[in-house]
C-alpha cells in the first residue's frame, strides 16, 4: 500500500496547469473556482423560458455569463488535484484544458448589455457545446489507463475518492450541458409543448417505447437478436421533463437487462421470460421499474455496478484509446450494447439532477428490478457538487 499512499499525497505528477496557461488565466481560475455555484430547478427554467423574449434572453445570458466559469473553475480545480496520479494522465489534461479554453473565452466575453450581444454570447455557447461533446469518453479513458496501472496493487473499485471525484465532475457536466442546451434551444424553432429540451407533455411511456426500441436494436447489431420487452402504464400520462434526459436513464436499463436475459438463456431451449417496463404515476414521483429474469448479480457484487468502469464485458476503451479524441464516439459518449462500465452510475447522475434517484434490486440466480424515481414537481435545485 505504500506506493498507493505516495500516489493519494501526490496527485499531480506530470505538468502543472501553470505549465500550459499564463499566470492570469492560472490565478483567474483558482479565484473562480472559490465562488459559490448557483443551482436552479426544473420549474425554474419553465417559468423563466416560458416567454422566451428579448429581455429575457438577455437575462438568461447574463445569469451564464456569471456562472458558467465558475462551474468551469470548479471542474479544472478538481481536475487538477485528482489523486493517484489520475490529473497527470493525457487524457485527462486534454479535458481539463479543454474546460480551461472554454473559460478563457467566457471571461473574455464582454458584459452583455443588448440582443446583439446575447446573439455573438449564444453562438460561443454553441462552440463550447460541440467542443465538450467528447468529455466522457475522452475522461474514461484517463481512468481506464490509472486503473490499468494499478490492478496489480488494488481493484478500483476500492478508490472511494476517484469514484467521489467522479461523481462531481460528471453531475455538473450534466448541469453545465443543460444550462448551455436549454439557453441555445430557446433560440431555435419551439416544437409543439417544448419550452427549449423541457417537454411541458413529456409521456414516459412513449419515451420508453423509443428506448426500448433503441435497446432491442443495439443488441440485435450485436448479438444477433434481442429478448422481447413488454411496456405497462397509462400511456397517455405526461408532465415536464427533459425528454433526451429519460431516454438515456430507460436506454441503459433495457439494454443492460437485454444483455444479461440474453446471456442467461441463450442457450435453452425456450424462450426467455419478457423483460418488463412498468410506468407508474405518484403525486410525488413517476417510477419506471425495469424487471428482467437475468440472472441477477451476487449481493456481495452490486456495490460494484455503482462504480465506474467496472464492467463484465470488455471494454471498448481497449480499442479506442490509442485515437484521437476527435474520433471517440458520439456526442454524449458511445452506445455499444456494454463495456465502458458508466451506464448506471452516470444514470443515476442524471435522475438525481432533477431531484430523483435510481436503485436497483437484484436476486442472484433470478434476476434484477432497477427502479427509476423522477420528481415531478420539478422544484428541486439543482444538486451542485
Amino acid at each position: 500500500m505504500g506506493h498507493l499512499v505516495w500516489l493519494a499525497s501526490n496527485p499531480q505528477t506530470g505538468p502543472r496547469l501553470a505549465d500550459h496557461w499564463e499566470k492570469s488565466v492560472v490565478d483567474d481560475v483558482f479565484s473562480s473556482a472559490l465562488r459559490k455555484q448557483t443551482g436552479v430547478s426544473l420549474k425554474y427554467m419553465l417559468d423563466f423560458g416560458s416567454r422566451p423574449i428579448e429581455r429575457q434572453l438577455i437575462l438568461s445570458a447574463q445569469f451564464l455569463h456569471n456562472e458558467l466559469p465558475v462551474r468551469l473553475a470548479h471542474r479544472v480545480a478538481e481536475l487538477e488535484n485528482s489523486p493517484y496520479g489520475l490529473s497527470a494522465k493525457p487524457h485527462v489534461l486534454k479535458v481539463r484544458d479543454w474546460y480551461v479554453e472554454s473559460f478563457k473565452e467566457l471571461r473574455a466575453f464582454s458584459r452583455i448589455r443588448n440582443a446583439s450581444d446575447e446573439e455573438e454570447f449564444t453562438n460561443l455557447l454553441r462552440h463550447i457545446y460541440f467542443r465538450h461533446r467528447n468529455v466522457v469518453p475522452v475522461l474514461a479513458m484517463g481512468v481506464a489507463e490509472l486503473k490499468r496501472e494499478l490492478q496489480h496493487e488494488v481493484g478500483l473499485n476500492d478508490l472511494p475518492d476517484i469514484h467521489q471525484m467522479l461523481d462531481s465532475f460528471y453531475l455538473s457536466r450534466i448541469g453545465i450541458r443543460m444550462l448551455i442546451g436549454q439557453h441555445v434551444a430557446l433560440h431555435e424553432p419551439q416544437k409543439e409543448n417544448h419550452i427549449g429540451l423541457i417537454d411541458t407533455r413529456c409521456s414516459p411511456g412513449v419515451v420508453c417505447a423509443d428506448a426500448i426500441a433503441d435497446a432491442r436494436m443495439i443488441c440485435m447489431r450485436e448479438k444477433g437478436s434481442a429478448p422481447e420487452v413488454s411496456i405497462y402504464g397509462d400511456p397517455g400520462f405526461a408532465f415536464p421533463y427533459v425528454p433526451s434526459h429519460l431516454h438515456h436513464m430507460v436506454f441503459e436499463l433495457v439494454k443492460n437487462s437485454l444483455r444479461a436475459v440474453y446471456d442467461r438463456w441463450e442457450d435453452a431451449a425456450q424462450e426467455p421470460p419478457p423483460i418488463r417496463v412498468v410506468v407508474a404515476e405518484g403525486e410525488e414521483d413517476i417510477c419506471i421499474k425495469v424487471s428482467d429474469e437475468g440472472g441477477g448479480i451476487a449481493r456481495s457484487g452490486q456495490p460494484k455496478i455503482w462504480t465506474y468502469l467496472y464492467t463484465t464485458a470488455r471494454s471498448p476503451l481497449e480499442d479506442i484509446r490509442d485515437r484521437s479524441a476527435g474520433s471517440t464516439e458520439s456526442a454524449e459518449g458511445p452506445s455499444v450494447l456494454a463495456g465502458y462500465g458508466y451506464g448506471l452510475p452516470i444514470s443515476r447522475l442524471y435522475a438525481r439532477y432533477f431531484g430523483g434517484d435510481l436503485q436497483m434490486i437484484s436476486m442472484e440466480n433470478y434476476g434484477t428490478d432497477a427502479y427509476l424515481h423522477l420528481n415531478r414537481l420539478g422544484n428541486v435545485q439543482e444538486p451542485l457538487p
